[in-house]
């Protein structure tokens, strides 16, 4: 076997050298050259190489193939620590026994299962759409598991029993968490269809989208009032309470002066501005469907004075004269 430094190795693949190689530090790929069975080595980066299938016998510490037109990946590949199939879009099968210590799968849009025996300390499977089955045998131990925007997703596996980190966010169809999961660590909760949790996990910090929480603004938004909102010191967390308010909800709630007045095709329109502290002031436009007369608020930049140049914002022009809609009074 030769053993080469990784620009050796290049080379040699580039100059079609057969048999196979082992190189060190980082072979990085930027077009799609035949790989010799059994490479091995330390990081291997094919993310922008175009390359479609793996040789077997490949054996890396690291392994970067975002974004490849992967459909499966050999049964032998062996990646000691960190494994990034990342927006492989075609990539439907891994194998049985898979085990790294992470695993990346985020945004593999047709990935449907993930393997039996499949053995991780770390797993994101955030934007994988169409993953709905977990494997009846495999384990993920202390790590995270990043399982946000997983639209198919119904239930967690029982055999998950202690995570440092648990992300749910946006993950609409996951209810409820198995009574035996430990979370350590923290567990983010925002945009999932988690209405609590178990006496297990009541020890986690609590997350909506990245931003520390509580349990009321977490599970519990109907206890929330605008004023909790006005007194929040922490921006991010203010913005999350907005969000769990709902602002329409807030702005009923709450003194907002009125900047502007005047009618569009719903009815009055109106521009309402409330101060926050150590914050951009909130403004938002208050207008109604003309369809069906349901008033909305829509929060607008808030160097907006004017209705009218509020609605231009929100239809897309940064310039309120060239705004001028057949139906708008």
């Amino acid at each position: 076997m030769l053993r080469l430094t990784a620009a050796e190795a290049l080379e040699a693949l580039e100059q079609g050298t057969p048999g196979p190689l082992h190189f060190q530090g980082t072979l990085k790929l930027t077009k799609p050259l035949k790989l010799p069975a059994g490479l091995t080595g330390d990081i291997l980066d094919l993310s922008e190489s175009g390359i479609s299938e793996l040789p077997a016998g490949l054996k890396v510490d690291e392994l970067r193939a975002s974004g490849l037109p992967l459909h499966s990946i050999p049964a032998d590949l062996q990646v000691k620590f960190r494994l990034d199939l990342s927006a492989c879009p075609a990539l439907t099968e891994l194998p049985a026994g898979l085990k790294v210590g992470s695993l990346v799968l985020r945004d593999c849009p047709s990935l449907e299962r993930l393997p039996e025996g499949l053995s991780v300390n770390f797993l994101d499977i955030s934007g994988c759409e169409a993953l709905r089955e977990w494997p009846q045998h495999a384990e993920l131990r202390y790590g995270h598991l990043l399982a946000s925007r997983c639209a198919s997703l119904r239930a967690l596996p029982e055999w998950l029993t202690t995570l440092s980190g648990l992300d749910l966010s946006d993950t609409r169809g996951i209810t409820a968490l198995p009574p035996g999961l430990n979370i350590t660590g923290w567990l983010d909760v925002g945009g999932s269809g988690l209405g609590g949790t178990q006496p297990a996990q009541a020890g986690a910090t609590l997350r909506w989208r990245g931003v520390r929480v509580n349990e009321a603004i977490a599970f519990h938004p109907e206890l929330l009032s605008g004023a909790d909102a006005l007194s929040e010191k922490n921006a991010e967390r203010r913005r999350v309470i907005l969000e769990r308010i709902g602002l329409e909800r807030f702005l009923s709630e709450v003194d907002a002066e009125v900047l502007d007045t005047d009618h569009d095709a719903g009815g009055e329109r109106r521009l309402v501005r409330v101060p926050l502290p150590d914050d951009e002031p909130f403004v938002a436009v208050l207008v109604a469907c003309p369809s069906t007369g349901r008033r909305y608020a829509l929060r607008v930049p808030p160097h907006i004075t004017t209705g009218h140049a509020a609605s231009a914002w929100l239809a897309g022009f940064d310039d309120p004269g060239q705004y001028q809609p057949a139906l708008e009074a």
